[in-house]
C-alpha cells in the first residue's frame, strides 16, 4: 500500500468516477484504475462495485475509507 494509492483511491470514493478523479490528480485513468486494482489485490476485497454511471464504494471500501483518510491525515501534520 503506497500514499499515491490511497489518495487515488479517496479520490475516487469522493467522486465515484476513476476518470474524475485522475484528472484531480494529474494521472491517467488506466494508472488510476491501477491503484485501485493494486489495493484491491492487496487487501483481497473488492473496494468498489463498477456500474455504467461510476464507481460505487463497497462495504470493504467503506472500511478502508475511514482508515486511509487517518493515514493521510497523520502524514500531513499541520
Amino acid at each position: 500500500m503506497e500514499f499515491h494509492q490511497l489518495k487515488t483511491f479517496i479520490t475516487v470514493a469522493r467522486t465515484g468516477n476513476v476518470t474524475k478523479a485522475a484528472s484531480e490528480l494529474n494521472i491517467t485513468p488506466p494508472s488510476g484504475s491501477g491503484h485501485i486494482k493494486l489495493l484491491e489485490e492487496e487487501f483481497g476485497v473488492i473496494l468498489f462495485t463498477r456500474t455504467s454511471r461510476g464507481m460505487r464504494i463497497t462495504s470493504h471500501g467503506e472500511l478502508l475509507k475511514s482508515k486511509a483518510n487517518d493515514i493521510l491525515t497523520a502524514s500531513n501534520p499541520v
